[in-house]
């Protein structure tokens, strides 16, 4: 008997071992910003040297070392919807695991609109999902998108019209404490009555606001930003499918240089000649990528039911709602961003992996990440490069590795 206890208490070290990854004290790659090679040094799950090296070992390294991505807007991932009915904490876990096989070392969960009781509990499941020693690490705050955004067709995008509503403060400030005060980011449609009122309530709550799914005109755009507004949720989408050439959301965004855009640059959300002009107006240091990924990333062509609606998953990775004709959310990880803009832009891989990392973290006052400098977490993504765009070999996390190909 005490030998079978013996073993069990090893082969369970040996599984909590494998589910928490192993540490490593030194990480050697091609720095991504500017290709040479270098060690990292890592203690306690913390960057305290990086040393470069002769040119001479360029060759033998094969791997670029990045900051860990950083997600902001994610629906949900590998099965698992965090606007869903049958959220759990288990599910949670899936999801961050299969991001940390993409590179994905921090991101906000998605909560977009939805029945009021369903929001108060999945913002209490996400709670405690990011309270978990584990993929708590992961998790630094929520998105809520919407939903109080516009009700009209094309610029509501795939959320249902039945469950958009007026802006109350009063259960906004449930969602605050269900959440355990993580609503890091809120998307408003500004038009709307009483969203100025709830920008400032939100902002005093310590959320970053963000204008999205909006029809509004200039004079309201520049309105929100006078009242805190700092963001555009995934601009160029949540958008009509025809608008005025002049009168539309998206001039006034674009010309307000203290709304910084999130995009979706899969290839499907935004054309290749709308990246290039948002970039160029918007410049690479004020741009965030995003995924919008949905729960059914990864999953075979074909129909589906997703948020209460039937959507289509085509050959191509584009995720339509062919009811309003819209697109209803990504299925491709943010990494194909990252390829994608500096196919689209010819901007340099640091600037992309950036627009992936560093914005974010600056944006969000993530202060111990994003970078990889002495002092900052060890969070890191080592990958190759193909025409096909990147390919992660190894995911680390505060240290740990939590993913190798």
């Amino acid at each position: 008997m005490k030998w079978f206890m013996f073993l069990l208490a090893i082969s369970m070290c040996l599984f909590v071992s494998s589910e928490r990854g192993y540490t490593i004290d030194t990480v050697k790659g091609l720095f991504y910003l500017d290709g040479s090679p270098v060690s990292i040094h890592i203690n306690d799950g913390f960057i305290t040297q990086i040393s470069r090296h002769n040119d001479t070992e360029k060759d033998q390294l094969k791997t670029i070392v990045a900051p860990g991505f950083i997600d902001i807007q994610i629906n949900g991932y590998a099965g698992v919807d965090f606007s869903g009915p049958d959220l759990s904490v288990v599910g949670v876990r899936r999801a961050t695991k299969a991001l940390w096989k993409e590179g994905v070392t921090s991101y906000f969960p998605t909560v977009i609109t939805q029945p009021h009781e369903r929001l108060l509990r999945n913002f209490n499941i996400l709670a405690e999902a990011s309270n978990q020693d584990d993929i708590g690490r992961s998790i630094p705050g929520f998105h809520l998108e919407g939903p109080y955004i516009s009700p009209k067709d094309g610029f509501r995008g795939a959320h249902l019209e039945k469950f958009v509503r007026a802006p109350d403060w009063k259960e906004l400030s449930e969602y605050v404490r269900a959440a355990d005060g993580k609503i890091k980011l809120f998307t408003i449609a500004p038009e709307v009555d009483g969203a100025f009122e709830m920008i400032l309530h939100a902002i005093s709550n310590g959320m970053v606001v963000a204008i999205g799914h909006t029809g509004a005109d200039a004079e309201q755009i520049e309105r929100a930003a006078d009242a805190g507004a700092t963001m555009s949720t995934h601009l160029g989408n949540g958008c009509a499918n025809m608008i005025h050439r002049h009168h539309n959301p998206l001039w006034p965004q674009l010309a307000d240089d203290r709304l910084s855009p999130t995009l979706i640059v899969d290839g499907h959300h935004l054309t290749r000649a709308e990246v290039r002009t948002f970039y160029k107006v918007k410049d690479p240091q004020n741009i965030m990528l995003i995924s919008d990924a949905l729960d059914l990333a990864g999953m075979p062509p074909g129909e589906y039911m997703a948020g209460g609606k039937k959507v289509v998953m085509t050959p191509e990775g584009m995720i339509k709602y062919p009811e309003e004709n819209v697109l209803a959310g990504a299925s491709l990880p943010i990494h194909r961003g990252v390829h994608n803009i500096m196919q689209f832009t010819d901007c340099s891989l640091a600037d992309a992996v950036h627009m992936a990392s560093r914005n974010q973290a600056m944006h969000f006052d993530l202060e111990d990440r994003g970078e990889l400098l002495p002092g900052k977490r060890a969070d890191m993504v080592l990958f190759t490069r193909d025409d096909n765009g990147i390919v992660v070999e190894k995911t680390i996390l505060a240290g740990e590795v939590v993913y190798e190909r």
